[in-house]
């Protein structure tokens, strides 16, 4: 099986536009088996009066409540489409946001029995005044929600990763995603800050217990090849040093795109399976 497991479609705010119909044609005529639609999931109701963002990250960054049954028709109809071609899944990428666990587990529990994979992923971060700013929206929003601690690059990564511990901590009930999105997006623009390239000890000993709590709660890793291709990150997610203890504690770890458009789907698949033989 040949799998990209994150991808999103012509519905998504930040993506291309392009037809998702033409990605999935790209994956077909790269070998893929299996194809995961993972679009991102409406963020929480009363989640816009904890933003302190631009607007337009707001904006963006999911799909409308509204907007559910024309994602759910568009990606069936895609799975008809290429019946006996290519294996299609239907799923979200879904926020964990703490302090809004009971909305997202009302929204998985609604709509999870429709979906046949998933992403649990974090891409907000609270500032000083628990108040949410994107991690990977545009450098300046991630700096205006970590500014205190802009001179303690550990200290930030240690903050994310401790977000990460609490989404899979969370119950978000038995519908919750079973693969944990690029769990070292907080790196995205970390040659933009020259932070540093490494995990510290202290966050090896978090990631650690993260990876642990992933291997009991059988769940699996994004290996998502996204970050490759942006800028200021210059690396996949999770990183060499998080994988290399993936591995080492045999936990699954699912290919990535991260595919917005027609030229992201596949991308950098070769590095993902000679890492992973």
């Amino acid at each position: 099986m040949k799998m990209d497991g994150h991808t999103h479609t012509q519905l998504c705010a930040h993506g291309s536009g392009e037809k998702t119909e033409r990605m999935i044609e790209k994956a077909i005529r790269l070998g893929f088996t299996d194809y995961c639609i993972t679009e991102h999931a409406p963020l929480p109701a009363g989640f816009e009066a904890s933003y302190e963002g631009p607007r337009e990250g707001y904006e963006t960054a999911s799909l409308g409540f509204d907007q559910l049954e024309e994602y759910f028709e568009h990606a069936e109809w895609l799975k008809e489409r290429f019946k006996g071609k290519i294996n299609v899944h239907i799923g979200f990428e879904t926020d964990y946001l703490p302090g809004f666990e009971t909305e997202i587990k009302k929204f998985l529990d609604e709509y999870g029995p429709r979906c046949d994979t998933g992403i649990l992923s974090v891409h907000f971060i609270q500032n000083s005044e628990n108040k949410f700013h994107c991690i990977d929206f545009s450098p300046e929003d991630l700096a205006a929600g970590v500014k205190e601690l802009l001179d303690d690059p550990q200290e930030i990564y240690h903050q994310y990763l401790m977000l990460v511990k609490g989404s899979i901590e969370a119950d978000l009930g038995a519908y919750a995603p079973k693969r944990i999105g690029h769990m070292s997006l907080i790196k995205k623009y970390q040659d933009y800050f020259s932070f540093p390239e490494k995990f510290d000890e202290r966050n090896m000993l978090l990631i650690e217990e993260i990876l642990k709590e992933i291997r009991q709660t059988k769940r699996q890793l994004d290996f998502n090849l996204a970050g490759m291709y942006k800028p200021y990150c210059n690396e996949f997610y999770p990183g060499i040093q998080v994988f290399s203890l993936a591995k080492k504690l045999q936990i699954p770890l699912v290919y990535g795109s991260d595919a917005h458009g027609i030229e992201a789907v596949g991308q950098g698949y070769h590095l993902f399976s000679s890492l992973t033989q």
